[in-house]
């Protein structure tokens, strides 16, 4: 019924095609509410929603309180008045004859009843709806009103009087002056929206995908990991403070723990190198992506660039996926963690058995999009995250709460019909995790704890629906190869000639990045590290430009070849006139008696 004088518009920025509108817009939660005020030429990313909270009778107040702090000149000409008349203007209406009703409903001044009903009315004819408040006393008592809100009538021919309702509710208010003889809904020219694009060639038809629920995929991993570091990480533009030292200790402990194929994690690994190096205290996203992407062609990395839930598909693709995926994450570093137990040494992480809890716990809070599940899992850890004593105790702490997040979602909207939220290991696949003491069922947290190393182990995770990898490089060049998945699991490489140029490919990238932050940012801060590092740093960072990296093999070769090529014939020229010299001066100088 608002339509008319504001529209309301959904953006889904989980689908694939929004994911740059979404990061233009800055949309950092969701959901987000974004007023566009009308007749606005200049971009703008509109204004936030500061209500109180997300209740839906606090955002249509919200609107209202938008709409009313409209300027007035380009305000919506469909939207009426909605500041409150006095009681002479009031009067004025009375005994007077008019091609219209006119309502007024009395309220009082937090009251948005009046506002709300003005609203409801906007596409009807032959009625006026105004407010007003409840400031002069004898003024109501003269028309009988004893209690607010009150709706007070004027018909056409000047009569009038306080309408009797049962409750004093909008709803009721509206109906009623909807039902008055002559008051009709408005014959409207359907709103002019922007043509949409034909995308019936181009949808790709999501097709089912049978899986095991026993095992794991790895596509939903790597889609998690995809999803992560190029959309959700994307709506901060820039990382600075505890935002850096978070995404760092998380790509950290994804280096270190994530039992992904070889070229997934070695991305991880040349992302933590790389962050390491930095000696800033602020990197922009754009520089993170580069290296996601791979833009420095660092042989043997890879990151799918595209979702392909299968354990984590939902019924619906606005249900699942992400936050399916990125439990399972969280799942598979702490069972990690646990059985690998050396594997952060050296890391500045190590001897915290809490330590993927509390990055987890604070990735959440700085990152994760849905603001709402961030502080329902802030008040988890507030409430019991310190009693974690031991890695193993960290595998149990994280099953437990996501089945309190279970048992509270179990019903909600977001539930998945096809996939209800139950309390996790079902009986059928692990049927000793489940005990009745007294008739009442109890879980037998021993088993569990052996159930979740064998369900989150290496060996349980499938890679079936994984996409193939392929070197940046060798896609430009329209050359594919296909990989073996099992040849890809995470192993040392013997190949030292790899190694060495993917260093010299990171130097580079470091030399680029420092290069484009200093210039942006001033003088960099040594965070932490000593002057002789920065020193060397900057040392390695004037030789890796003087030497050139950054050309092929070839371009090497051939200015091997040039340079060999120029110093033999400077050599014969110089021996040729050198010889030449030698002769004239014989023939020319002869000897003096």
């Amino acid at each position: 019924d608002w339509e008319s004088a504001i529209r309301v518009g959904v953006l889904d920025c989980g689908e694939e095609e929004n994911y740059e509108t979404c990061k233009e817009y800055g949309i950092h939660y969701y959901p987000t509410f974004r007023y566009f005020k009308a007749f606005t030429k200049q971009f703008t990313t509109g204004e936030n929603y500061k209500g109180a909270d997300r209740e839906l009778q606090t955002v249509r107040q919200m609107m209202i309180d938008f709409l009313q702090n409209h300027s007035q000149e380009l305000r919506p000409p469909a939207c009426p008045p909605l500041d409150a008349v006095l009681s002479s203007d009031i009067t004025a209406l009375f005994d007077k004859n008019s091609h219209h009703y006119t309502a007024v409903v009395f309220e009082s001044n937090n009251s948005y009843v009046g506002r709300e009903v003005i609203l409801d009315l906007i596409q009807y004819e032959n009625i006026v709806v105004k407010r007003a408040l409840n400031f002069d006393k004898p003024f109501l008592e003269k028309l009988g009103i004893s209690s607010v809100p009150s709706c007070y009538l004027i018909h056409p021919n000047g009569s009038h009087g306080l309408i009797n309702i049962l409750k004093p509710l909008r709803s009721f208010f509206s109906s009623y002056l909807k039902s008055l003889p002559g008051v009709r809904k408005k014959l409207l020219l359907p709103l002019q929206l922007p043509a949409q694009e034909n995308k019936g060639e181009h949808t790709e038809i999501k097709v089912w995908k049978e899986f095991n629920k026993s095992k794991l995929y790895m596509a939903d991993l790597e889609s998690g990991l995809h999803y992560l570091l190029r959309v959700e990480l994307a709506t901060h533009k820039t990382l600075e403070g505890a935002e850096l030292k978070t995404f760092k200790d998380f790509v950290t402990i994804s280096a270190k723990l994530f039992p992904g194929r070889q070229p997934v994690v070695k991305l991880l690994e040349t992302l933590q190198e790389w962050l390491v190096s930095l000696p800033l205290d602020k990197i922009p996203y754009d520089a993170i992506l580069d290296l996601v992407n791979n833009k420095m062609r660092i042989s043997g990395i890879f990151l799918p660039k595209k979702v392909q839930w299968v354990g984590c598909q939902g019924s619906r693709p606005e249900l699942r996926g992400y936050t399916c995926s990125l439990w399972k994450l969280f799942h598979i570093l702490t069972v990690q963690a646990a059985l690998q137990p050396k594997a952060l040494i050296n890391t500045g992480l190590e001897d915290n058995p809490q330590i993927v809890l509390q990055i987890m716990r604070r990735y959440i809070q700085h990152f994760f999009g849905c603001k709402a599940c961030a502080q329902h899992f802030e008040e988890m850890a507030k409430e019991s995250m310190d009693s974690v004593k031991t890695l193993d105790e960290a595998v149990l702490w994280l099953w437990e709460k996501h089945n309190v997040v279970n048992n509270r979602l179990a019903g909600d909207l977001t539930e998945d019909p096809k996939f209800p939220k139950v309390q996790w290991p079902t009986p059928d696949i692990c049927p000793a995790c489940h005990e009745e003491i007294k008739g009442l069922h109890s879980w037998n947290e021993a088993q569990v704890l052996q159930f979740m190393k064998y369900h989150y182990n290496s060996e349980n995770i499938l890679y079936k629906y994984t996409e193939s990898q392929t070197a940046p490089s060798e896609t430009e060049q329209g050359d594919t190869r296909e990989v073996k998945d099992k040849s890809l699991l995470k192993k040392p490489s013997g190949n030292e000639e790899n190694k060495i140029q993917d260093k010299e490919n990171m130097l580079d990238s470091e030399s680029k990045v420092l290069d484009k932050l200093i210039a942006n940012h001033g003088p960099v801060k040594d965070s932490g590290r000593s002057a002789v590092e920065s020193i060397n740093l900057k040392e390695t960072k004037q030789a890796v430009s003087f030497l050139g990296i950054g050309f092929s093999n070839i371009d090497m070769s051939l200015c091997v070849i040039l340079y060999v090529a120029s110093s033999l014939f400077l050599m014969i020229m110089y021996f040729f006139f050198r010889m030449r010299s030698k002769r004239w001066k014989v023939k020319y100088y002869r000897s003096s008696v």
